[in-house]
Parts: C-alpha cells; structure tokens; sequence
C-alpha cells in the first residue's frame, strides 16, 4: 500500500470556492437553501430543513453545491466540515464557508475524514492563534499538508470509518440522552423537594423583597478607565455565575477607584447574585473568598435572618422560577432581567429551621444526580477524543483497516 505526501488543493478540482455574501435582510420564504455555519453541527449533521433559510436570487453554477463536496468553515466554527449529502445537491451556501469539490479519483468521504483528522485541525487553529484573527482562508486551507493512499484504499477507509464512527455516534447520542433524563430528574426532585406546588396552593408565596435585607444591582455602565490588565480589585460578572456555582478563574479586575465609586455593588459573603443578561436568572452564593469584590451587571440579593441563602439559590435555579424570570425579561436579542421584577418574584415563606432540612435533603438527593452527569460528561469526551483518534490513525495510514475492520477496535467503549 503506498501513499503520497500531498495537500488538499492537490485533491480538489480547484483551490476552494467562497460562498454567497448575503445578509439577513436578503432571506427569502422560499427559493435556493442557504447552507450556514450554524447550519452545521459539530457531529457533521446539517439542520432540519425546517429551520434553513432560502435566498430568491440567481445563484451561479460555483455555489451550487453537489453530493460530495466539503464544506470548510471559515469564521467562529473555525475547522468544523460538512460533508454535502445528495439531498443538499443544488442547494448554496453562505459566505462563511468555503467549498472544497474532490477530484474524481478522490473519494470525498476519505478527504472529509482527512479534514477531521488531528494534524489537520492543529494546524487550522494554531495557524489561526498565530495570526490572532479567527478567521482562516482558502488558500490556507488548500496547503495545509495530507497524506493520501490509492483510490481503492481510500474507499476501503471510508467505509471503515463510517461504521466505527458510527457505532461512537450512537454510543454519545445515548449518552447525551441520558443526561437529558438526569436534567429532567434533578429538575423534578428540586421542585417537589421545596414543596413548591404546596407553596401554591396553600399562600405562602411572598414577594422576595418582603423575606430580604434588600436587592441591588452591581455596576452597569462600566468606563473603560476602570479596567485594569494587572492589580487592582476582582470583579465578578454574568460569565463567572453558572447555576449553583461561581467560577472565580477567570475575575476581570477593576481600578481603586472605579472600586472606591461603586460602594452598593461591593459583594459579602452569603449574598446570592443573580445573573440579568444572557443566561438571566442563573443564581448562586457568594463564597467568603469573595467577600468585599465588586461585580458588574449582576442583581445582588441580601438574604437576611428570614431565608438561608442555599435555600434561596435552589428557589432561584428552579423551573419555577426561571419559568418567572423568562416571563419579566425584556430584549430583542438577548434575554435582560431587571431589579424590579427580582424583588416581585413569589418565594416561599417558610421558617428557617424548614429551609435548612430542605436544603440538607437536597445536597444529599443532588449530589449522587450530579455525579452521575460528570461521569456521563466525561464519558462522552472519551468517546470523542477515541472519535478522532481513530479518524487520525485511519486517515494517516497508521494500521490497516483490511486487518482492523475484523476486530472491534471501539473495544472498551461500552453501551
């Protein structure tokens, strides 16, 4: 078996082919399906046709695409390549991709497996790192290096290929199905846990700010003289605040005296902040290595003696009060959450000693729940880490897949 050292404009008819520059005003109810990045998921698999857009324009002969082609994207899903089935024939594609059409003795699933490889998407992204602009074009495309064998064995690699990576896809869909149920389960135990179907029908909702010290906002409007590369003061923002959790590994840091100005905004420990934009409403306690740092767009909730602030958190992350939330955000393009409507969202008042038996109760109930998505979580980034490690081993020549496709070589991964 031999195999030549080669490029990926050397297996393609041409050196890569752009897409149609249109924007968004120019999408038409019907006409030529327009192909996106977003259109493109990072399994290869393109979106229902349901939710694709069309253009009613002339579209010429190089962007009409056919079975086979290679779609390489250019911006933002830097790397990510889509395969072009027969039922995308004749359909176009946006300027954020870039078409790649295989030679005729080049069999066009061996070149899209080839563009998945490890080499191949190291060099896409450290050449994109390199340049610092997250934007690759075709003709860095078309040079990266490839190695190829004959046409026979090219094909007898794709079909290897196709059903071991099949058997991995099924193996993640699994898994990711299973975490959707866990979500749901963890979701159904927090709800019945804090009794808040009893809350409803028994009136012992209130308006949050009848149970707390007080509702704040951190700094909104933020001058560009306060930040700080180095030094200075944490801050905490919307992208620190997950559910349940602050990340403090990445704290932008603000000067001492945007710190000095903005005294209401300044965080204690046991305070609960509450994220107003983007993820809207995701809430979570404040820890004490934070206690005296500032934060920026986020609510900030002042518990009190009346309600546990653990107990406030999973009030604050449930489908109940998200459900609340979405229904006060405003915004067109992304979801905004206001003071206001924080301080009117019904809480359950209950005694203290009744939210602490609730909150021991859920940690225990939680916590084997939330082991359970790690495990899956971790499960499923083996899988495709083993995904491209053997698209890389098969694409590189590195075994031989007339020998392997007679033994499992996905053994290990199990169902």
């Amino acid at each position: 078996m031999s195999w030549v050292d080669t490029r990926l404009k050397h297996l393609c008819v041409d050196t890569g082919q752009y897409g149609l520059n249109v924007s968004a005003d120019q999408y038409s109810p019907s006409g030529v399906r327009l192909i996106r990045t977003s259109d493109i998921s990072s399994d290869g698999s393109l979106s229902a046709p349901e939710d694709g857009v069309h253009v009613d324009v002339v579209v010429e002969p190089r962007h009409r695409l056919r079975p086979g082609d290679v779609l390489l994207s250019r911006s933002g899903t830097l790397g990510r390549s889509f395969l072009v089935p027969c039922e995308a024939n004749g359909q176009t594609f946006a300027g954020f991709l870039i078409r790649f059409r295989p030679r005729s003795d080049v069999d066009p699933r061996f070149l899209y497996y080839a563009t998945q490889s490890l080499p191949f998407q190291e060099v896409v992204h450290s050449e994109a790192v390199a340049s610092t602009i997250q934007n690759f074009n075709a003709e860095r495309y078309s040079n990266i290096a490839l190695r190829a064998p004959e046409a026979a064995e090219q094909r007898r690699i794709a079909d290897f290929l196709n059903a071991e990576t099949a058997r991995i896809d099924q193996l993640t869909l699994k898994r990711r199905q299973m975490r959707s149920l866990l979500a749901l389960k963890r979701e159904r135990v927090i709800e019945s846990t804090l009794g808040l179907e009893r809350a409803r029908t028994t009136d012992c909702l209130v308006p949050l700010k009848y149970l707390v010290d007080g509702v704040t906002v951190g700094i909104v409007v933020t001058p560009a003289k306060w930040y700080v590369e180095a030094g200075g003061t944490p801050a905490l923002r919307g992208l620190n605040v997950k559910p349940g959790f602050i990340s403090t590994g990445d704290l932008v840091h603000i000067s001492a005296e945007g710190h000095a100005e903005n005294l209401k905004s300044r965080l204690n420990a046991g305070d609960v902040v509450v994220v107003r934009t983007g993820q809207a409403g995701a809430a979570a306690v404040v820890p004490a290595e934070l206690d005296g740092v500032n934060c920026i767009d986020l609510i900030v909730v002042r518990p009190g003696r009346k309600i546990s602030p653990r107990y406030l958190q999973y009030v604050l992350n449930s489908g109940y009060a998200s459900a609340r939330i979405a229904e006060h955000s405003v915004g067109s393009i992304q979801a905004h959450f206001n003071v206001g409507a924080m301080k009117q969202i019904p809480i359950p008042s209950i005694p203290r000693t009744e939210q602490d038996e609730i909150v021991r109760l859920l940690d225990i109930r939680v916590r084997s729940l939330d082991l359970l998505h790690r495990k899956l979580d971790l499960q499923e980034q083996l899988l495709t880490e083993r995904r491209q490690a053997l698209i890389t081993a098969a694409v590189t020549g590195q075994f031989d897949v007339f020998t392997a496709s007679g033994r499992n070589v996905t053994d290990g991964v199990t169902a």
